[in-house]
């Protein structure tokens, strides 16, 4: 999971509305701060942690235990890990909060595709989730996604018909994927596809998890136009699964920290690339 996500492995976590100076929300913190310590060393002791974060062994397993449940790691015989399907997604999420900003406008300058009356794929990236609190503007709309998250955000939006996508739910990006969801994605036909990936490398979208990138594959098939949603961090990194080429999307939105040579490279290849101003 996800941009991916992105959103992403963590983003049920990052999402949870909890007073900020009560003892869930340090909970909440503490747990975000594991996790990537963890991804960021690859393994560690469990003994380590509880040293690191001055907390009680019993606290740690807790922790550690709800992190699991997540999908976010794995524990075993005195050691955590990263869960290799989360690895690129988890971290996703944490730049969903390291990068809102870069995300935020590149959200708004896709809203540039989108006019009332249109049918609309949005994929599970947090990335792409940037665009809910935006999309009351452009009403009437149906909206399409397998995101359980934008599913609950869009709910209550007046104008918006959601098409629900089912199928195979997979916790770690709270989204539904496989056989079920392509099928019916293929019944479907889209004015417009917005969805971010996990990494851009050699000008092609990677993904991590083969469902994911299939899934995105069959909404890139039903819908008339295809924007892909990519932040700087995105480029250069790497995934196991191509997807598509940049130069098969309608359009490419990045961020003003993407390089100038990058973008003025993948401009001289045929890219449409498009810098979302920052909103700051």
């Amino acid at each position: 999971m996800n941009d991916t996500p992105e959103p992403a492995a963590l983003t049920a976590l990052l999402s949870e509305k909890v007073p900020s100076d009560s003892r869930q929300a340090r909970q909440l913190i503490r747990r975000q701060e594991i996790a990537e310590v963890v991804m960021s060393e690859g393994s560690m002791r469990i003994e380590d942690l509880v040293d690191r974060f001055g907390i009680s062994l019993m606290t740690a397993h807790r922790d550690l235990d709800d992190l699991v449940d997540r999908g976010v790691l794995r524990k075993s015989r005195g050691i955590v890990t990263t869960a290799p399907t989360s690895l690129v997604e988890a971290s996703d999420s944490y730049r969903k909060v390291h990068q809102a900003n870069e995300k935020a406008a590149i959200a708004t300058a896709a809203m540039r595709f989108v006019e009332p009356g249109h049918s609309i794929f949005l994929d599970d990236s947090t990335s792409v989730m940037q665009m809910t609190p935006l999309l009351a503007q452009k009403t009437p709309l149906t909206v399409i996604t397998n995101s359980l998250l934008m599913m609950n955000e869009l709910k209550r939006v007046r104008d918006i018909t959601i098409l629900g996508l089912g199928g195979q739910f997979h916790a770690w990006c709270n989204a539904f994927m496989g056989r079920m969801t392509t099928n019916e994605v293929g019944r479907l036909r889209a004015d417009t596809l917005f969805m971010s990936m996990a990494a851009v490398t050699d000008d092609t979208a990677f993904h991590q998890s083969p469902e994911m990138v299939e899934t995105k594959r069959a909404m890139f098939d039903a819908a008339g136009k295809r924007i892909l949603l990519a932040d700087h961090t995105k480029f250069g990194r790497r995934a196991l699964y191509a997807m598509r080429a940049l130069s098969d999307f309608d359009a490419v939105i990045t961020d003003e920290a993407t390089p100038t040579a990058e973008v003025a490279r993948m401009r001289d290849k045929g890219i449409n690339v498009i810098v979302a101003p920052s909103l700051i």
